[in-house]
């Protein structure tokens, strides 16, 4: 009960890669980046572990960037031909590839740091992949025309993919959808689909992760823009909450979503985002257990899994485990008022 996790990505190791950046170039180059990543991967499966994290994952130690990271080994991407274009509704611009052909996996991508996870916890292991509609918001399309066919094309490689992870052994695989936040409407059109379709046949835990954006400053002045009261997850949830995806992960922790919404996921997981990815302050344990009992009101504490809002990938090393570490700490006390310690 109260099974605490995180997001996604974690910051990697100053060795590996520029800190505390998006995007952040590497600093090793040929085997030895390879050789870096995996490494990453393991220390920080291992720091997880030491947090008292209960679902652990790779920290997304392998990739440049959660969505990019998976385009990197797909046929039909031009890398070398870059577009600036503006992400999440124009949020913010962004240097992206281009999708110039069909859409295919060349092989496994994410194998290497999915096996090297498993291979180094006993703890259920938890996999993050981009969804398919924000993989569309992030990427120029020269080919296929329709966002939501080229959404379709992404979930088809994306669900080869999750088969894969899931025989390696990952007992999550979770889908990222920010764009589930900014495109509403498209949620319910074609979106939703799209994320079935990347999910379709597996046997393991699914998720999606909602969020509103890492703690970066666009989308920090995003959100001073949104007025007193955040209701985006008002329109998806009901089309979330009819769908074969059993987990959802929301924002919570020191934002203006009302936590009544949470009611409109009736039945589904709850990944409640008890710490805040948008200031470098460690929340303490009670602030922690405080958002965890507030959430409490709305759902059953075993269907509550305590969580990161979004990934803490551009945060500083020591703040981010720091956080992971009251997290676990915040949990253990709510546990223990509820008798389950």
């Amino acid at each position: 009960m109260l099974q605490t996790t995180l997001a996604g990505s974690l910051p990697k190791p100053r060795w590996l890669a520029e800190e505390e950046r998006l995007w952040a170039p590497w600093m090793l180059s040929g085997e030895a980046l390879e050789a870096g990543k995996r490494d990453a991967t393991i220390l920080s499966v291992k720091l997880q572990e030491d947090a008292g994290l209960d679902i652990v994952g790779d920290g997304e130690q392998a990739r440049v960037h959660f969505v990019h990271g998976f385009l990197a080994n797909l046929d039909g991407i031009d890398f070398d031909k870059k577009t600036i274009m503006g992400i999440r509704n124009n949020r913010y611009d962004a240097e992206v590839p281009t999708v110039t052909g069909p859409i295919r996996r060349r092989g496994a991508v994410h194998r290497m740091e999915a096996e090297a996870a498993r291979a180094h916890t006993k703890r259920k292991l938890k996999f993050t992949l981009p969804g398919p509609m924000t993989i569309v918001d992030t990427i120029a399309d020269e080919h296929y025309g329709r966002r939501e066919d080229l959404a379709m094309a992404f979930a088809a490689v994306l669900n080869e993919e999750a088969k894969e992870l899931q025989a390696i052994g990952v007992d999550v695989i979770q889908f990222d959808e920010p764009a589930f936040n900014v495109y509403m409407g498209a949620v319910a059109d074609w979106g939703i689909a799209c994320l079935e379709r990347a999910a379709q046949g597996l046997a393991v835990t699914t998720a999606v992760h909602i969020c509103y954006g890492y703690g970066i400053k666009a989308n920090i002045d995003w959100k001073a823009t949104l007025g007193e009261q955040w209701r985006h997850y008002e329109e998806t949830f009901p089309v979330i909450a009819r769908s074969a995806i059993d987990q959802v992960s929301l924002e919570c922790r020191n934002s203006k979503v009302p936590l009544e919404l949470i009611r409109l996921l009736d039945g589904k997981d709850v990944m409640a985002g008890c710490i805040d990815v948008a200031t470098n302050a460690v929340e303490t344990p009670e602030e922690v257990a405080a958002t965890i009992r507030a959430v409490l009101d709305y759902v059953a504490p075993e269907k509550l899994y305590p969580c990161t809002n979004c990934g803490l990938a551009p945060m500083p090393f020591a703040v981010a485990y720091g956080k992971l570490a009251a997290l676990s700490a915040g949990a253990a006390l709510v546990r223990k008022e509820l008798g389950k310690a």
